[in-house]
Formats: C-alpha cells, sequence, structure tokens
C-alpha cells in the first residue's frame, strides 16, 4: 500500500513539509543547497524532544565513565 494513500499526501505535499523547504520558505536562506548548509552546520537546529536531548556525545560518556562528568577540564582549586 503506498503512503500517499494512507495519508492523501501528494508529493509534493511532503516536500513542503521538509525543514529544508520550510528554511527557504521563511526566507532564512537564499536557496535550497543554502538551507541544507545552514542545517547542516547546525545554524539552525530543530529539536523535536522537549527534553532537548538524546544520547550524549563520545567524548562526554567516556568523562562520564572516568569519574570526570561535564567539567573535566576545569581547575577547581583556583
Amino acid at each position: 500500500m503506498k503512503p500517499d494513500y494512507v495519508l492523501g499526501l501528494r508529493t509534493e505535499d511532503y516536500l513542503e513539509r521538509r525543514l529544508l523547504s520550510q528554511v527557504f520558505k521563511l526566507g532564512l536562506a537564499k536557496s535550497i543547497h543554502h538551507a541544507r548548509v545552514l542545517i547542516r552546520q547546525k545554524d539552525i537546529r530543530y529539536c523535536p524532544s522537549p527534553f532537548g536531548g538524546g544520547r550524549p556525545g563520545r567524548v562526554k560518556r567516556r568523562n562520564a565513565k572516568r569519574g570526570g562528568g561535564d567539567d573535566a577540564g576545569s581547575d577547581a582549586d583556583e
């Protein structure tokens, strides 16, 4: 069964809902390619989770395992 039939969306409707298209339509980017670059370089972020997270990165997980936590490189003595 086709997704077009189930959702009642045409291909054009689906493409208009993409973040890439929305950034271009709102005028935040000069072209579709520019919108893709802005999203890729994290100048424009999209975070659907209200908790703002996801899995921490590799270095943060490694530092947490070592017991350093978030402030692994700071000097607390000074």
